[in-house]
């Protein structure tokens, strides 16, 4: 068994991949749209489907809005540097909500980024195997 995707409804889903594949540099994996039910499904993420877990976006043709609610928490990425990785986001025009460091109360560096819609990427700074 494996874990295959998140799903995250959007409201503007050009905007929305314009985002997860020029700020992040996902790659956009597939697209289908159901014109019956008025919707449709992108699908991002760092490799192919068979080997990763990806994003999948999913656009309600008729819905522009989305209260995100207080359960969801935040989706996480490891980067090799989470300092160049955030300048990077921040120079194509990203929202980085908490700048890198260290977690409070540990050694861990993360950072926070915003998507269009206003979900949470943390960023984590990839750590030497030995230190597990």
């Amino acid at each position: 068994m494996r874990l295959l995707h998140t799903m995250l409804r959007v409201a503007d889903l050009d905007k929305s991949i314009e985002f997860y594949t020029q700020v992040l540099a996902m790659k956009e994996l597939r697209r289908a749209d159901n014109e019956e039910y008025r919707y449709t499904l992108a699908f991002v993420g760092y490799g192919d489907e068979k080997d990763t877990t990806v994003l999948e976006l999913t656009y309600n043709w008729d819905t522009d809005s989305y209260d995100l609610g207080n359960a969801y928490g935040h989706i996480a990425i490891e980067f090799d540097d989470i300092y160049k990785a955030c300048a990077d986001i921040k120079a194509a025009g990203g929202n980085v909500s908490r700048e890198p460091g260290s977690v409070k109360g540990g050694t861990t560096e993360i950072a926070f980024v915003k998507d269009p819609d206003g979900y949470v990427i943390e960023l984590i700074q990839k750590k030497d195997n030995s230190q597990f």
